[in-house]
């Protein structure tokens, strides 16, 4: 590997484990946890997947999606059945991997992936909201004034920075730079150690305190698997956005499998679960994360802080954090999106604006399964309507040949196509350009040759491709 590439992976990890600290943190009290829990579930989970999962430059950390799902375990039955929990989502996720269904995420339509990002990036920005305030109240007066300076000093030198040089992310500049700027300066303003303080030791190794019985399962079982499959559901669909991006292909299966090996370790060393973070993953692409280097860097970095540097991370200003975050809610959203909204159909802008709702106001699993039952639907009723056919008189004989796809949309339409009362003796059905797809289909098949037989006429069925023959004869249904 050559030395620019790592010193880039170097400093973009750097960079992204001060974009990392914040959300985590956030995250833990979200979740009613101790914060170091978010943080060794970051470390945890962002170095393991960074060493062995199937996206190098993605970056995996204790995540909000998955944590805003626990907070009623936690509050009921206490941290050790909520470390459980973390443990037996991650065995779910890695049995997902080793399955090897990471490939579903292609089920996942181009709308739901841009209401995915959109919603996210909105997410991202009223995320940062929540560090105007004091408490329960927003900031008012200079206080207020002084945040929005330095955030918008963070955010020139974000944009600007490029421009002048690229040898260092301007992310970590930005950071650095207000950083020294509020300490030479005395100005007062709220910092990192503001939100909680980050000194600790190495996280230890301990089975969670519980009973392994039926009943524990019982408790644990329903969060685990809403936690996986917003974990599942979130990776993926970043690891989409990180293919795009990179223009290079990842491995979906063996993310899966790491990410499930991660979250069990994180569970047995005291750290939060965890999954892709589409924010910190464009902190690290921007500022040149491209290898497995970047990921492990920001993941190592982490523990660094809680080890040895916390006096000194305690004192970057919120504000700097803040303004990288909204620069990253920008990058992240999907502005072509909006140019197109008068140009797509409007089923895909129905599905566009959904996701991005539904993701803001609930969460994201919830979102996408309603992006794709909505694309779903939509695609069955297009394809239901394309059905016709072409009728033929030979000899006394009928030809039906029918176009399209049959399927349980279209059965209907298929049935309505013929005419058994004025048809003549013989009919014949000609499939070759006819794909019969589920049981419903066969079922309308089935239907027709009844009202045929009922008529006191023959249906003869032609030209029926290999695979429909299977699916034909599994279900025992006659054809010529």
């Amino acid at each position: 590997m050559k030395l620019s590439r790592l010193r880039a992976d170097v400093l973009a990890g750097l960079t992204t484990s001060f974009a990392l600290l914040p959300e985590c943190i956030a995250f833990a009290l979200v979740a009613h946890l101790n914060p170091l829990m978010g943080l060794y579930g970051a470390f945890i989970i962002c170095t393991l997947t960074a060493l062995f999962g199937g996206r190098p430059g993605m970056v995996s950390g204790a995540a909000g999606s998955m944590a805003v799902v626990i907070v009623a375990l936690v509050v009921q039955h206490g941290v050790q059945y909520f470390l459980a929990t973390v443990v037996l989502s991650g065995l779910i996720m890695l049995a997902f991997g080793l399955l090897k269904l990471g490939k579903l995420v292609r089920m996942v339509p181009h709308p739901v992936m841009l209401g995915f990002v959109n919603g996210l990036a909105i997410v991202i920005a009223m995320a940062q909201l929540d560090h105007f305030k004091d408490g329960d109240t927003w900031l008012s007066g200079q206080a207020l004034y002084l945040m929005i300076g330095l955030v918008a000093l963070t955010m020139a030198i974000v944009y600007l920075l490029p421009r002048l040089t690229r040898a260092a992310p301007p992310a970590l500049v930005a950071i650095l730079s207000v950083g020294l700027a509020v300490y030479f300066l005395g100005l007062p303003t709220r910092t990192l150690g503001d939100m909680a303080h980050i000194a600790g030791s190495l996280p230890t190794f301990a089975l969670p305190d519980i009973p392994w019985n039926l009943e524990t399962l019982r408790i644990i079982a329903p969060y685990a698997i809403v936690m996986a499959v917003v974990g599942l559901l979130e990776t993926l669909l970043t690891l989409n956005l990180t293919d795009e991006i990179t223009e290079s292909r990842g491995y979906p299966d063996r993310e899966c499998v790491a990410l499930g090996a991660a979250n069990m370790v994180s569970g047995v060393f005291g750290g939060m679960g965890g999954c892709a973070m589409i924010g910190q993953t464009v902190v690290n692409l921007s500022s040149g994360g491209r290898g497995r280097l970047s990921g492990v860097t920001a993941g190592v970095m982490i523990l660094l802080f809680v080890l040895f540097l916390s006096p000194f991370i305690e004192r970057i200003p919120l504000a700097a954090l803040v303004g990288v975050m909204f620069v990253v809610a920008q990058q992240t959203f999907a502005w072509a999106s909006l140019r197109v909204l008068n140009k797509v159909p409007l089923n895909d802008v129905l599905v566009i604006i959904s996701v991005t709702v539904i993701t803001v106001f609930t969460d994201l699993a919830v979102a996408v399964m309603c992006g794709v039952i909505i694309a779903a639907l939509n695609f069955a009723w297009q394809q239901s309507r394309q059905l016709y056919a072409e009728k033929f008189m030979d000899n006394g004989t009928k030809l039906y040949r029918v176009h399209g796809t049959l399927f349980f949309a279209s059965t209907t339409a298929f049935l309505k196509l013929f005419d058994p009362a004025d048809d003549p003796a013989t009919v014949t059905l000609d499939c070759s350009q006819l794909s019969f797809v589920d049981y419903s289909a066969i079922a309308a098949l089935d239907t027709l040759r009844e009202r045929y037989s009922k008529a006191g006429k023959h249906l003869r069925v032609v030209h029926v491709s290999e695979r429909c023959k299977k699916l034909l004869k599994r279900a025992r249904v006659p054809h010529a």
